[in-house]
């Protein structure tokens, strides 16, 4: 993508204008494209083009035909096309072999209209399998590949897909701390079947070498138009795609519930709902671009180590930036203030407070940087297994929603209660003086629990809590991870937190043996003693009382 600031700049090619519109509001909640230009005939487009030019356009979707599509393509060969309208065979054959970038026909889900965007944009291409395959077989192309091979793998990577969709569907399901023991039964075994019908579906359909000569199909995303020729030809593989792969099936869950499931106050929580997945596309779309930055500074580990909490620092800067607008103005005391020049103001605090803590960070960055093995809950996932990835999104998604409310509490800290901030961002549950304040209050009181009694607690426990997404919204679980130095810089407070549960641990199982001592030891003297005594008194009296009555 070369527009500035990582922003697709896309222009719509489509007739019918309920549809146009539709795609329009479904991509306007996207922060990363912007639509500059729309058209509902060939003239109007032509007329757009001519305007912007192809260096002000990062993509175009055409609706309209291919015919036209092959014109901009001959015309505009930089420009990435997608085409949006449902084509037959052979104008999809002709779209192909003349370079066209992509097709994803209407009926498509948003989702898959989204990864088709951002796979042209990013020189990428993007055509089904199943529309290779149709291609294929019909013959439009050079038939050096194997049919049968490019079925197969297109079966095993269908497949797998779907399977490993499913397993990391029922992972965040486990994770969630509220799940009954019912559900988490039934649940462990689906994942059990699961498990099994990967194992068999790579068995039975085992990887395949694929080389295809020049111009033949290339049933692969992955492939490119020869500038000299027009010719299609296959990319060369791409070893670190998994990185993308990670990023997308974070972005696919932003597209759910957002709600906080747990019982702890989040910062984030003040959002309205398309505030906080704006505000989490932008924080993803900067984590992607510094990660592209660190990979070509060639930062080294230990470099990257010593400067870990700056660059937390400038990624948290970039997205207030970003999030809120470098130039946004608000008033205040019939003054006008810059509201990034203030947010920022607050930096020193936000990185003692927020960034600082995020556990694990320089494991995930060496995991994504230099492909180290991440180790979590005394279990090392080595690069590009299933279970590295599901590792890998949980500390990527902790670490955005930790952003997320560093980007948000300065916001609270200084403007809560301006009206254009509650207008332009607050939920409408959150918008009276009343609610906000008690919000604050809240935020406060976790703060301080947080800091002096939970966080020794888990330091002391060997364990981290993470944030992540699941399919309800934002919930909550642990990980194992040795925290022995930190405990040892604990002082007041937090020090005697873990000084009171060691003493706890220490005595609890021999207070218990002692009460249950001194238990039993009451239980005989009520019933062995007094109540033996009582009994002889109370025969002693019916005995008085018969003798009475009989004389």
């Amino acid at each position: 993508m070369n527009s500035l600031a990582g922003v697709a700049r896309l222009m719509i090619v489509e007739r019918d204008p309920v549809f146009r519109s539709g795609l329009l509001n479904c991509l306007s909640r996207f922060p990363e494209f912007r639509i500059v230009a729309e058209a509902e005939s060939i003239a109007i487009a032509t007329r757009n083009l001519a305007e912007l030019g192809r260096d002000r356009l990062d993509g175009i979707l055409i609706g309209i035909d291919s015919e036209f599509a092959q014109q901009v393509k001959a015309q505009y060969p930089t420009v990435p096309i997608l085409l949006i309208e449902p084509l037959p065979e052979p104008e999809l054959a002709a779209a192909f072999q003349a370079g066209i970038e992509g097709y994803c026909p209407k009926g498509s889900s948003i989702a898959e209209f989204v990864t088709a965007i951002r796979q042209i944009t990013a020189r990428q291409n993007y055509w089904r399998s199943e529309v290779l395959q149709q291609l294929t077989l019909q013959g439009t192309r050079s038939q050096s590949i194997s049919v049968a091979k490019v079925i197969r793998q297109n079966w095993r990577s269908s497949g797998l897909a779907q399977i490993d969709a499913a397993l990391n569907d029922i992972d965040a399901q486990l994770r969630s701390v509220t799940l009954s023991t019912l559900d988490r039964i039934f649940l462990t075994g689906r994942r059990r079947e699961l498990k099994a019908a990967r194992w068999l579906v790579q068995k039975a359909l085992p990887p395949e070498q694929i080389q295809p000569k020049r111009g033949a199909i290339v049933p692969l995303e992955s492939a490119t138009p020869d500038p000299q020729t027009s010719e299609i030809v296959p990319e060369a593989p791409q070893p670190k795609v998994w990185r993308g792969e990670l990023l997308d099936r974070i972005a696919a869950k932003l597209q759910s519930n957002l709600d906080n499931l747990t019982n702890i106050p989040l910062e984030i929580d003040i959002l309205r709902l398309e505030k906080k997945r704006e505000l989490f596309f932008t924080i993803l779309r900067q984590l992607e671009e510094l990660l592209d930055e660190l990979r070509f500074s060639q930062i080294q580990s230990d470099q990257l180590a010593a400067k870990q909490s700056e660059i937390l620092c400038d990624l948290w800067q970039t997205i207030v930036i970003q999030f809120f607008g470098r130039y946004s103005m608000v008033r205040v005391k019939k003054r006008d203030l810059e509201i990034v020049t203030a947010l920022l103001a607050q930096r020193d605090m936000v990185r003692s407070q927020i960034l600082d803590q995020i556990p694990l960070t320089q494991a995930i960055f060496e995991h994504l940087l230099f492909e180290s093995p991440l180790i979590v809950d005394q279990t090392l996932y080595e690069v590009g297994t299933l279970e590295a990835r599901d590792r890998a999104i949980d500390l990527l998604e902790n670490l955005m929603i930790q952003l997320a409310n560093a980007v948000i509490q300065p916001l609270l800290n200084q403007f809560s209660n301006l009206e254009s901030i509650k207008q332009n961002f607050y939920d409408r549950r959150r918008l009276s003086t009343r609610e906000i304040e008690r919000f604050r209050n809240d935020l406060s009181w976790r703060f301080r629990v947080e800091r002096f009694f939970n966080e020794p607690k888990a330091m002391f426990e060997s364990r981290y809590r993470l944030f992540i997404f699941s399919e309800y919204g934002i919930d909550r679980i642990t990980i194992y991870s040795p925290r022995t130095e930190e405990l040892e810089t604990l002082s007041g407070v937090q020090l005697a937190v873990t000084l009171a549960l060691e003493t706890r641990d220490a005595i609890s199982p021999r207070l218990r043996s002692t009460i249950a001592f001194l238990g039993s030891g009451i239980v005989y003297l009520l019933t062995e003693v007094i109540g033996r005594g009582i009994g002889l008194i109370g025969r002693g009296i019916l005995k008085g009382i018969g003798k009475s009555v009989r004389g």
